[in-house]
């Protein structure tokens, strides 16, 4: 079963990230509300929002934008729309599979977003929750389709030469782990559709 991960679309307007420079991400965020439910949530003030996958996943993309950028702040940012999106999630309609799969999903991932979103001025430990994030964020995307193809890219070096994994929007390595002292440092592991 084709399965849409659904969580709420929010405007990317307190998230948007002019210092970063990628056409991809931008593309991404002007179609982050593309891919919305067929039947919309209503919530207090009896305002519709859409519910998308991709909110979720273009925050992620913002956040490692950012972290390649040695930018703490647009990080913080992302980790502030990410902490959000997962908060407004629609869980009705998802199945109660889908739904556990969720909410294992969410809670750690959601406690890495938001110490990534308090912690603008500390880049260090912003990937260190940025490495555990990436691997809820992998889990969920292949749990639930993130509605566009991914890479699941590795850097050998990061953490003492322990290593560690990212999702990308493209196949041009952007190390978010060195940023700028190494950031094309790293390799495709796994295409992600």
């Amino acid at each position: 079963m084709k399965s849409i991960f659904f969580v709420i679309a929010i405007t990317f307007t307190a998230c948007s990230n002019n210092n970063i420079k990628s056409d991809e991400v931008n593309k991404v965020d002007n179609n982050a509300m593309d891919d919305t439910i067929n039947s919309p949530s209503t919530v207090a003030g009896n305002q519709t929002k859409s519910v998308s996958m991709k909110a979720i996943v273009s925050s992620y993309l913002q956040m490692k934008n950012a972290l390649t950028n040695d930018n703490g702040k647009d990080a913080a940012t992302a980790g502030n729309a990410m902490t959000a999106a997962f908060q407004n999630v629609d869980e009705s309609s998802l199945t109660s599979d889908k739904k556990k799969t969720f909410e294992d999903i969410k809670d750690d991932a959601g406690e890495h977003a938001e110490h990534i979103g308090m912690n603008g001025d500390n880049i260090k430990h912003q990937r260190e929750h940025f490495d555990m994030l990436s691997k809820d964020l992998y889990d969920l995307v292949k749990a639930f389709s993130a509605g566009q193809s991914l890479y699941y890219d590795h850097c050998p070096m990061y953490n003492n030469k322990k290593g560690a994994n990212w999702i990308s929007e493209t196949k041009e390595i952007k190390n978010p782990y060195l940023g700028t002292k190494m950031p094309t440092c790293g390799s495709i592991k796994e295409e992600l559709k």
